[in-house]
């Protein structure tokens, strides 16, 4: 047991996920009390207790990283950066003139951040850099709509998504409040370039091919696609995906999408309750390299529960003969909200499936072009988007990233407002603004479409 006490809530965030990094397996508690005769104090079951008589952030960050390596003897690839954007540091450093030599050194020796960590950030900036130089990241935008319906739940899952079936009686109500939504934000943006537009979940495909259709045709025919350089629907599910929607995503312009196995591994998919076989996922691909696909994203995901590097040799064996597009690969990270309690995988293991999957990709010739990272990830490791040439998803870097506005449709969604320039709001200069959807369908719905007017 580790107990962290903290005379501020603020103080609190870093500091538990940076125990949390060091030791995944233990039970740690957190309390805030104003009253604590130390700022922060964090009590071990066995060992000396670490207390700070005062608050610094960049301080308390490096002095906590150092104590705890000394204390469980290992090091952190990331260091002690626990923001999920390492690339968004690095392009600040390119921007401001520093050479790749001194962003690298910068990153090892003030955030002790491994040498091949950061020179895997400092190629993905750069590579991020040349995709996005095309677009007006001012004066364009970007729109994504949510479909929060899946075929299952899968056990890791901790997105704003239900049961397909178990939804069908608020499926047309959130459908017509979608378009409702779509409609009025398209009519906002119309003097705007509209550069990419991503249909996730959820599992879009999740929908009949008559819901799927009312989506499709509601984009199609309020959002000016003339200049569209990217049109993404996340398939995702192999389950959910039929010959006759593959069709109909094809006849409305779609580009590019996903068809995710997470593992080609059988016994793992029905242990995290994904509802479909190896088989399914290899059907699906080739239909969609048959009707011309010829932007197919693969998911993957490492440190599932009960697999070795075996598997992931095996599955990346299998990826390879497909030949997707691209590959995101993710390592598994848990949250509050999913049903697995803890990553099982030991660190050493996730770290050899990260190495592997990062030498097959380049095999495959695929370049990594995004990365992002989350909060409790196995081995303190990171999710990275590898892409053939010209074939990256340039959504995913702008999400990311925060370089362009993001229209955002659905149950759950986020928008992003890109400034021009930096302003004052609440207090804080920032020229980023955010306007977040509710998270109940129910709200969503009966809130009408004045909650955007």
């Amino acid at each position: 047991m580790i107990t962290i006490t903290v005379t501020k809530e603020s103080f609190l965030y870093n500091i538990y996920h940076m125990i949390k990094a060091f030791y995944p397996a233990k039970e740690i508690t957190s309390k805030v009390d104003e009253k604590a005769s130390h700022f922060v104090k964090i009590q071990f079951d066995e060992g000396e207790d670490i207390v700070y008589d005062f608050f610094d952030k960049k301080i308390i960050d490096k002095e906590l990283y150092r104590q705890l390596v000394l204390k469980t003897k290992t090091t952190l690839p990331w260091g002690m950066l626990m923001g999920i954007r390492p690339t968004k540091l690095v392009t600040a450093d390119i921007l401001a003139g520093m050479t790749k030599e001194e962003i690298i050194k910068k990153l090892k020796n003030e955030r002790f951040v491994s040498e091949e960590k950061a020179l895997l950030a400092y190629e993905i900036a750069k590579r991020e850099e040349e995709i996005l130089k095309p677009l007006n990241l001012i004066d364009g935008y970007s729109f994504y709509v949510g479909i929060p319906f899946c075929p299952s739940v899968c056990s890791y899952c901790s997105f704003s998504s239900g049961e397909y079936k178990a939804h069908q009686d608020v499926v047309p109500g959130y459908l017509n409040m979608l378009c409702e939504e779509i409609k009025i934000k398209a009519n906002q943006m119309k003097d705007q370039v509209l550069d990419t537009v991503y249909i996730g979940g959820g599992t879009p495909t999740a929908l009949s091919v008559k819901e799927l259709e009312k989506v499709l045709k509601c984009v199609k025919e309020n959002l000016d696609l003339k200049k569209t350089i990217e049109f993404t629907v996340e398939a995702g599910r192999p389950d959910s995906i039929t010959k006759e929607k593959l069709e109909l995503l094809k006849e409305y312009g779609v580009g590019r999408i996903s068809i995710n196995p997470q593992t080609m591994r059988q016994k793992t998919l029905d242990l995290v309750g994904r509802k479909h076989t190896v088989e399914d996922t290899i059907q699906r691909f080739h239909e969609a390299r048959e009707l011309g696909f010829d932007n197919i994203n693969m998911d993957l995901i490492l440190g599932l529960p009960g697999e070795t590097i075996e598997d992931v040799k095996e599955t990346m064996k299998q990826i390879e003969t497909l030949n997707p597009d691209s590959l995101t690969v993710h390592t598994l990270a848990i949250k509050r909200s999913s049903r697995l309690s803890k990553v099982e995988t030991p660190a050493k293991i996730i770290e050899e499936m990260v190495d592997y999957s990062y030498q097959e990709a380049r095999t495959m010739k695929l370049l990594p072009y995004y990365l992002y990272r989350q909060k409790n990830i196995g081995g303190n490791f990171e999710n990275i988007g590898y892409a053939k040439v010209d074939k990256a998803g340039i959504y995913n870097i702008l999400i990311m990233e925060e370089k362009q506005s993001i229209i955002a449709c659905g149950v759950g969604a986020t928008t992003k407002i890109k400034l021009k320039s930096k302003q004052v709001i609440d207090g804080k200069e920032t020229n980023l603004i955010r306007k977040e959807n509710v998270k109940s369908i129910k709200q969503y719905i009966e809130r009408g479409k004045d909650q955007w007017l």
